[in-house]
């Protein structure tokens, strides 16, 4: 009877094993996978466009509304223009002011969100915050521009788009 529950409980462990393992080789496939899905989604937040195609569809025009917003993070954080008009494919530069208004250092990172959602796949950043990581000190205002275009690709129907930056605060080392 006890050789009976060791061979019950070693097969127990062996296959308590095999799903811990599974579990590992699918978190570790996860990353390649959420990568792509991204991608295909058109969420991909560091997307940077090294050289891109300069022609301009000028018989058009897309409105985009620029927003900004501090998470819980006591910084003054906005738009220097309400919105910018442009050509599918033309440049434009915007600038955000932020202050941190905190009596300390702080470092944050921005995450950028579009309405609707899915024209995020149409808009190319060459220059932007929030490609890394801020740091301010207290009391320092900063001024940082975005540089960007909505793609020639962006379906006729996509007249305006609200282009928003959320800072979030990065937790503190201990």
């Amino acid at each position: 009877m006890n050789s009976e529950l060791a061979l019950r409980n070693r097969q127990l462990m062996a296959k308590l094993l095999v799903i811990a393992v599974g579990m590992l080789g699918f978190g570790f496939a996860m990353v390649p996978m959420y990568r792509q899905i991204c991608d295909a989604l058109g969420l991909t937040q560091t997307r940077a466009v090294g050289s891109m195609n300069t022609q301009v569809d000028a018989s058009r025009e897309v409105t985009v509304e620029l927003l900004a917003s501090s998470a819980g993070l006591a910084w003054r954080f906005e738009p220097l223009e309400r919105s910018v008009r442009l050509h599918p494919g033309e440049l434009a530069t915007v600038r955000y002011r932020v202050v941190n208004t905190l009596g300390r250092p702080v470092t944050a990172h921005a995450v950028m969100n579009t309405a609707p959602a899915s024209a995020a796949r149409w808009i190319e950043k060459r220059e932007c915050f929030c490609f890394s990581d801020q740091t301010l000190a207290a009391g320092e205002e900063r001024e940082m521009p975005v540089v960007f275009r909505v793609t020639t690709d962006a379906p006729a129907s996509l007249g305006t788009v609200s282009l928003s930056y959320t800072f979030f605060e990065r937790a503190r080392a201990s």
